[in-house]
């Protein structure tokens, strides 16, 4: 009986390695994990060198002591080695020039020194236009206000941007509060902005990128700053931030009516307010100041939001610690949905101080699903319609 004709391995000489275009076209995909962009269109990938199956690739970082560098070393390794013909891959870094990383910046963000005039056009000072200002943008700015502080208006911020990026949405959050800033805290992180040739890049966690004056002053300085400096602020962070267009923006107010929430209006004239109270009937009465300022500065009230409702015991019964109705009263006095009553839970306030957000943690607990169904109700209830106005879309 003939025995089959046995076919040998191929040698490494009959190997097909790949090309130096192959390669390149394999780390298209691979993203840097900050800007959300391909590495080889931001021109981070400097060398292609190939010996055999060996291939090695040199990456220009945008900042030396980049915090991320072992997952794009990971990332670039992973797309190279899958490469038929590839036995290791080598990744070695450099740092990008002065003048690349001020291409980039260009290339990102605009240029910084962008004219007065346009500036003045759309009422805001001199400096980089504020995109979000512009009608044409995508961005849905969501501003969260309360009548005074201790109502948890930051741990709702914090959950609510959290469940609209579980809804797949890109989010962003500006902590306005100056004073009291808390929100990088309530995410976990850590790491501070990335700086590109003056460009702030913000840090992200569970999904939603953040900028805030935690990060520029310590945790236990007080920041003393009058108006004209903090309308400053506020405006760098709007301008100097590399948002990349999310779907929303959503900036945590200072409790009150005062100098910040009068620049953020004159910002961002097409910002939607969220009130956020508690059940008792002093503080919705506060809140509706809130409101008022709103009405003042020609900005809309979209909805009330009501935390600490009740409370459960280990009985199973619920007590209204804090009273009740106040929300919806606040709710009907100025003409808006009540969008839903967020429980008093310890593990709400645990996970605010350990970086660990109910809604990220237990999402399909009693209070993950209260913040899930507000996120809904944001997204799809109370989104814009379109208006055409003389053959011009408009978002109404």
């Amino acid at each position: 009986m003939p025995h089959p004709t046995a076919h040998p391995e191929p040698s490494r000489k009959d190997t097909v390695v790949p090309t130096e275009a192959e390669i390149t076209e394999a780390l298209r995909p691979v993203e840097d994990p900050e800007l959300h962009r391909s590495i080889v269109d931001l021109g981070m990938v400097k060398e292609i060198a190939q010996s055999g199956g060996n291939v090695r690739v040199m990456i220009a970082l945008t900042t030396p002591g980049c915090p991320l560098k072992n997952e794009i070393n990971s990332r670039v390794s992973t797309a190279v080695r899958a490469l038929a013909g590839v036995d290791a891959v080598q990744v070695d870094f450099t740092s990008m020039t002065k003048e690349e990383l001020a291409n980039l910046r260009q290339s990102l963000n605009g240029n910084p020194a962008a004219t007065a005039g346009s500036q003045q056009a759309h009422g805001h000072a001199e400096g980089r236009e504020i995109p979000f200002g512009d009608p044409s943008s995508k961005t849905r700015v969501l501003l969260i206000a309360s009548g005074k502080g201790g109502v948890g208006k930051s741990s709702v911020s914090t959950n609510l941007a959290i469940s609209l990026a579980q809804r797949g949405k890109s989010v962003a959050i500006v902590d306005a509060d100056v004073w009291g800033f808390s929100i990088p805290r309530m995410l976990g992180i850590q790491q501070q902005p990335t700086v590109i040739d003056s460009m702030l890049v913000p840090p992200e966690a569970y999904g939603v990128r953040c900028i805030s004056m935690g990060f520029f002053a310590e945790e236990d300085q007080a920041v003393v700053w009058r108006g004209p400096m903090l309308h400053k602020a506020l405006e760098q962070f709007l301008t100097d931030v590399f948002w990349d267009d999310p779907d929303y923006l959503i900036i945590d107010l200072p409790p009150g009516t005062g100098d910040i929430s009068i620049s953020i209006a004159q910002f961002l004239p097409r910002a939607e307010v969220y009130v956020v109270t508690t059940p008792q009937p002093a503080a919705q009465r506060v809140a509706q100041r809130a409101a008022a300022m709103a009405d003042k500065v020609n900005l809309k009230v979209r909805g009330v939001i009501e935390n600490m409702s009740w409370f459960t015991g280990d009985d199973g019964q619920r007590y209204e610690l804090f009273g009740e109705g106040g929300g919806q009263e606040l709710a009907d006095r100025i003409k808006v949905p009540m969008l839903g009553k967020i429980p008093l839970l310890n593990d709400l306030r645990e996970g605010s101080d350990s970086g660990q957000p109910i809604a990220a943690i237990d999402p399909d607990g009693e209070g993950g699903r209260v913040f899930a169904s507000i996120a809904e109700r944001i997204d799809v209830e109370l989104a814009p319609t379109r208006r055409y106005n003389k053959g011009l879309n408009i978002l109404g």
